[in-house]
């Protein structure tokens, strides 16, 4: 504990303690300390805070106790000063990014700035940032301790046994209704023409920022068709070590060196510049314009009308889906498998009904097994339009959990168990080997942890 925060820590206790006479001579409590958890100092009024935006999102408080919201914020606190220990480094940008988005949602909610200052009691607006960009940096500096936690995690086919044998009978978890779907696209090809003027462009936008000094920034703001960043100036941050983006996208961010801005490139998203902001390690800041090229109109119709003789010939069977998914298909990510899927939220080909995104789902909803859909239009956030048909190619109804039969999902349930004792066996560790104090107002809490160790 360094010496502002034990200064900070005994003033407040002072306050608490003896309270403020004002003309009256009445004591008045001002906020007091709840906690101390290394470096940080936790305040009665944050439990308040964290009360207040749980209900301003809806969440129920009713059965949650002041004792386990306390308890919830000396654990992100504990993370967060051994984060700062171990130095991992979270960007102030990205922080300032989020505090701008939360306070755009805020007044999109709210009506005004000044209802927004007025509902959370703040002053001014500057007070509301800074207060903001302390809770969000907190926060990302927590989540970032507990991924480098667990980071390094993994279970082995006989832990996955175990696992499983360990779970009794009448316990093992029911899997709802899941389908394999596959699908065949068909995107229309760019002109060469409209490639160029493409490319032109973006090689014009990176004359701007590199010989006339304009803002890469301004000009993701003003022209780039990605959804995903285009309000945040296309800035993302970039792991190593957890792949996010396209292949080619982070070959080039991490081709490059800081202020360096690459030549246009292409992926399946379009044609994109990218700028290195930052350079942390295994993780940087990057910024990104992408342009989506226009499809003139008679070539999605042909698309559409290859794609309506293709499904023809597969109801005919002239030729089965999956050949012509590997024959046609332009999109690369399924045509070799046959077409079929891959759940993103789990890695697995198999999708549960009652969690399918909405829009797949609409898209299926009324196919028979083996059924071929007509061809459907899809576009993309980015502008860009493509036709596709879709077939349910295996539905497995709700069932208790079979090892052999889920056991890319009972993994799943292994590694999560793994990984929360892993979490837990380092906050016991760490709590020991932190400095920690709880108030004794607090002191008759009943916590999962051990917090209350100093004052036995």
């Amino acid at each position: 504990m360094n010496f502002i925060s034990k200064t900070l820590f005994l003033f407040l206790l002072f306050f608490q303690g003896l309270g403020v006479y004002g003309q009256q001579s009445n004591r008045v409590k001002i906020d007091g300390v709840a906690s101390v958890v290394g470096d940080f100092v936790i305040l009665d009024s944050d439990i308040d805070k964290t009360i207040m935006e749980m209900e301003s999102q809806g969440i129920s408080t009713k059965s949650i106790s002041r004792c386990e919201l306390l308890g919830k914020l000396m654990e992100d606190k504990l993370y967060a000063h051994h984060a700062i220990q171990d130095s991992l480094e979270v960007s102030d940008q990205e922080i300032y990014d989020y505090v701008d988005q939360s306070i755009e949602y805020f007044i999109e909610q709210l009506g005004s700035m000044e209802k927004v200052l007025e509902f959370y009691n703040k002053p001014d607006q500057m007070s509301f940032r800074e207060e903001l960009f302390e809770i969000n940096k907190t926060q990302k500096l927590a989540s970032m301790m507990q991924e480098e936690v667990v980071s390094n995690v993994e279970v082995t086919p006989e832990e996955v046994r175990l696992f499983f044998e360990s779970i009794p009978k009448y316990d093992l978890p029911v899997f709802g209704t899941e389908l394999e779907i596959a699908q065949i696209v068909l995107a229309p090809k760019v002109s060469k023409d409209e490639e160029e003027r493409i490319i032109n462009q973006l090689k014009n936008m990176r004359s701007d920022v590199l010989e006339k000094g304009l803002s890469f920034s301004s000009k993701a703001i003003l022209y780039s068709q990605d959804p995903g960043s285009r309000s945040k100036g296309g800035k993302y941050t970039l792991y190593r070590k957890r792949p996010r983006m396209a292949k080619e996208f982070r070959d080039v961010a991490f081709s490059l060196q800081e202020g360096e801005i690459s030549e246009p490139f292409k992926t399946d998203f379009g044609w994109h510049i990218l700028q290195v902001e930052k350079i942390r390690g295994q993780e940087i800041d990057i910024r990104h314009i992408l342009l989506t090229p226009k499809i003139d109109e008679q070539q999605l119709r042909e698309s559409k009308e290859l794609l309506e003789q293709l499904r023809q010939r597969i109801v005919d069977n002239e030729i089965s889906f999956e050949e012509a998914a590997f024959q046609f298909s332009t999109e690369k990510e399924t045509r070799l498998n046959g077409g079929v899927l891959i759940n993103p939220a789990t890695g697995d080909t198999r999708f549960e009904l009652t969690k399918i995104d909405p829009v797949l789902y609409n898209q299926i909803r009324y196919l028979e097994d083996n059924e071929i859909s007509k061809p459907l239009l899809e576009e993309e956030q980015s502008g860009a339009q493509k036709y596709k048909i879709l077939k349910v190619t295996n539905r497995f109804e709700e069932h208790t959990a079979d090892f052999l039969k889920d056991y890319i999902k009972i993994k799943e349930l292994a590694l999560k168990d793994k990984k929360l004792k892993m979490i837990q066996k380092w906050i016991t560790q760490k709590i020991e080997e932190t400095y920690v104090n709880v108030n004794k107002d607090s002191r008759y809490c009943t916590f999962t942890n051990n917090w209350l160790k100093n004052n036995d």
